[in-house]
């Protein structure tokens, strides 16, 4: 989900509630802690170099209880990021922390905003010999010759 998105999706609830891949919510109480931008230049084990950009929030939750942030006040953060550090409209990150900080995507649907899962991947399948049932192809297998690392 990209910040425009997240703001539209904003102004149709009542109450601004993050659900976790379990089923289970995040507590009531919970802070945005941060609102911003990650940029993240990397080479892939087939040797490009990539950049990615995602907008980042964080979820965190203190001993607070009686704490409930608005829809207001998270549109506020939002604009006061887009103004000071020129915050785009990016898809969203949310790092919540469980066992260590997690980083989740984000969808909405049931009136909920739902943190989902994200998973690793190797972007360069192509060079380690992996066919897109992700089984090594015999042929060219991902020896240590190969250049997949």
């Amino acid at each position: 989900m990209r910040i425009s998105e997240f703001k539209n999706h904003l102004s149709t609830v009542s109450e601004v509630i993050f659900s976790l891949p379990n089923g289970s919510n995040v507590p009531s109480h919970y802070h945005i802690t941060e609102v911003g931008f990650i940029t993240k230049t990397y080479i892939d084990c087939g040797g490009t170099v990539r950049e990615e950009k995602v907008a980042n929030f964080q979820l965190w939750t203190a001993e607070d209880f009686d704490h409930r942030i608005q829809s207001e006040k998270i549109l506020e953060i939002i604009s006061k990021a887009e103004e000071e550090i020129n915050l785009e409209d990016l898809e969203i990150e949310v790092e919540y922390q469980n066992e260590t900080i997690g980083k989740y995507n984000l969808e909405f649907y049931e009136n909920k905003f739902h943190l989902s899962v994200t998973q690793t991947d190797c972007l360069a399948k192509e060079k380690c010999g992996i066919t897109s049932n992700n089984i090594p192809e015999t042929s060219s297998g991902c020896d240590p010759n190969s250049g997949c690392c």
